[in-house]
């Protein structure tokens, strides 16, 4: 391994070479930059700022609008969930009390379709069965016009 030269040892440059170095020693390639050039750059980099500031400010305001809307979205469906947590327990309370005693009692009763115990069913039954129509009608069938 070689050792650092000491101070004494190291190359000095020339006068003229310092001159054309930069304000900063010992960094070759980096010139003095002029008031105009440092407007410039400030001002490239100013207007980049305020142009991330804008984004960030209305990149906010749209995550804000988006929030607020799942928000409301959640209230909604949440109202609907209670609603229909209420219509599952009313109906989870019907079914269990149908199979209590005198639940059969309870739900003859609830019916209206029932027919009551001093009235008599009529049920009709056709007496020829008609081929095209497969299914009974009320509508009384009609004869085909005569041509005379």
């Amino acid at each position: 391994m070689s050792t650092p030269p000491e101070r004494s040892q190291r190359q000095t440059l020339p006068p003229e070479a310092k001159t054309e170095l930069s304000v900063v020693e010992g960094t070759p390639g980096l010139r003095a930059s002029s008031p105009t050039q440092e407007l410039l750059y400030g001002g490239i980099g100013l207007t980049l700022k305020i142009g991330l500031g804008l984004l960030a400010a209305v990149s906010l305001v749209r995550l804000a609008g988006a929030y607020q809307e799942r928000l409301d979205r959640y209230g909604e469906i949440s109202a609907v969930l209670e609603i229909q947590k209420a219509k599952l327990l009313k109906a989870q309370h019907r079914f269990d009390s149908l199979f209590r005693i005198g639940g059969e009692q309870k739900l003859i009763q609830e019916q209206d379709q029932w027919i009551a115990p001093n009235r008599l069913r009529v049920v009709w039954k056709q007496l020829t069965p008609q081929p095209d129509n497969a299914f009974p009608t009320v509508e009384q069938p009609t004869k085909p016009a005569v041509n005379p």
